[in-house]
């Protein structure tokens, strides 16, 4: 019989994210984790304090799946690419939303993700308030986003089931009573190929046109 390899916080933590990723944060116990594991939840805290250490792990643990801006990166293509890896693993893992910004004890991955995200900005010339406006702005656009997503009646990556949804809202909508939402369902939905995974993008420019505009601004009155 071969032998189970030994416990380690990596493993554990490997394992509470498999816990977490089919029932949801409320599911990640030292127990539960344990017998994903194969082991007494006793053994775990040789390598973790408890729950709460399990937790801040886990919330590190997310920051190790997003992008890091490359140095010497533009701000603007690091800032783009960073908010779709962000994207993407949240929405990957649910859970992590509600975990994130809510623990104490930030890890190694977190602190050193946030201090790159800022490092990119302040190269490219951001004083310290716009880059801590734009760190702000950049993730409660993409956090808001996936939450978003992640709660949509329809399968947001499948055009056919928006589409869908969409033409049965139409059909409850008087166009008397309601005719803005009626003409934007009309030709911004129902005339064009729409898909809302593509209003990612869109949205995202917004705000960094914004910072650009913020940014040439600051330049200018140096």
């Amino acid at each position: 019989m071969p032998r189970r390899p030994a416990l380690s916080p990596d493993r554990i933590i490997d394992a509470a994210v498999r816990v977490a990723d089919r029932g949801g944060l409320a599911q990640v116990s030292m127990r539960n984790v344990g017998r994903e594991l194969g082991v007494e939840a006793m053994s775990l805290y040789h390598h973790l304090a408890g729950k709460d250490a399990l937790l801040d792990a886990l919330a590190n643990w997310i920051f190790t799946r997003i992008e890091l801006p490359e140095p010497g990166r533009p701000w603007r293509q690091a800032m783009a690419d960073r908010a779709a890896s962000a994207r993407a693993t949240l929405a990957a893992h649910p859970w992590a939303l509600g975990l994130i910004g809510s623990r104490r004890s930030p890890g190694p991955a977190l602190l050193r993700h946030h201090d790159s995200v800022l490092g990119c900005l302040r190269r490219d010339g951001f004083p310290v308030a716009l880059a801590a406006h734009a760190f702000s702005a950049i993730d409660a656009y993409v956090y808001g986003f996936v939450q978003i997503e992640l709660n949509l009646p329809f399968d947001a990556g499948a055009d056919a089931g928006a589409e869908e949804f969409v033409r049965e809202i139409q059909e409850q909508l008087s166009p008397d009573a309601y005719p803005h939402l009626v003409e934007l369902i009309t030709e911004q939905v129902m005339q064009r190929d729409y898909s809302h995974a593509d209003e990612f993008g869109y949205g995202l420019d917004l705000i960094l046109d914004s910072l650009e505009s913020h940014l040439a601004h600051h330049a200018a009155s140096d």
